[in-house]
């Protein structure tokens, strides 16, 4: 089935008010063109040095999240362009966000990264340090990062119960955050979960924002 065809097919399965971040990461600009033809203008990238080289050969109005691990030396790079980060996992790189956000003069969207799988390669925030970190209150001072939500990682299992169950977790954080710090602040909406191999589960458990790679772009 053709790019085109696969998001179609995303469009039609997913609710209302779930967006798709299609995952171009290590596939090249001509089919990234073709679902942007298809209409689609959420794109997600991991590497930022390929994200830097796409975002100048591709349309201006491309939404490039970032999802991967992001290096403190590499935020200048994306920061005058990137439309979210996902990865948003220490106070030091909140400080560096801010820092390069000032400089271009931008406000930038960033979640939070939850570790909620049973993984240690998986990287972020433990629930605990999550709240730790916004109880502590930092980061509101950097009026150049907006933490517009959470994301997190299910674990790589065939077992759907646990990839529920911690779904459930962040989803649960989510509603805490969002009631103990982000009350009346309708810019803390998104709840970033759910991958090719789980986002029906991710979608059922509550997910605005899904990202989607190897059912659109085929395995890399």
């Amino acid at each position: 089935m053709s790019v085109r065809s696969q998001i179609g097919v995303l469009r039609h399965l997913l609710p209302e008010g779930v967006k798709l971040v299609a995952v171009s990461k290590f596939h090249p600009p001509e089919m990234i063109r073709e679902a942007y033809d298809a209409g689609q203008r959420l794109f997600g990238e991991s590497r930022v040095q390929e994200l830097v080289s796409k975002q100048e050969l591709l349309p201006g109005d491309i939404e490039w999240h970032f999802i991967g691990n992001l290096q403190r030396n590499k935020v200048k790079q994306i920061a005058p362009f990137i439309s979210m980060i996902h990865s948003l996992d220490s106070e030091r790189l909140m400080m560096e966000i801010e820092k390069q956000g000032a400089a271009c003069h931008r406000v930038i969207p960033c979640l939070l990264q939850i570790h909620v799988a049973e993984e240690d390669t998986k990287a972020g925030f433990s629930p605990d340090e999550c709240i730790q970190f916004l109880s502590d209150g930092r980061w509101r001072a950097c009026n150049h990062v907006q933490i517009a939500g959470l994301m997190g990682m299910a674990t790589f299992t065939d077992d759907r119960e646990q990839i529920r169950k911690e779904f459930r977790l962040l989803r649960s954080l989510f509603g805490e955050c969002k009631t103990g710090w982000f009350a009346g602040e309708p810019s803390f909406r998104e709840l970033s979960m759910g991958m090719s191999g789980d986002y029906p589960v991710a979608v059922e458990e509550g997910s605005t924002m899904v990202r989607i790679g190897s059912v659109i772009f085929g395995e890399r």
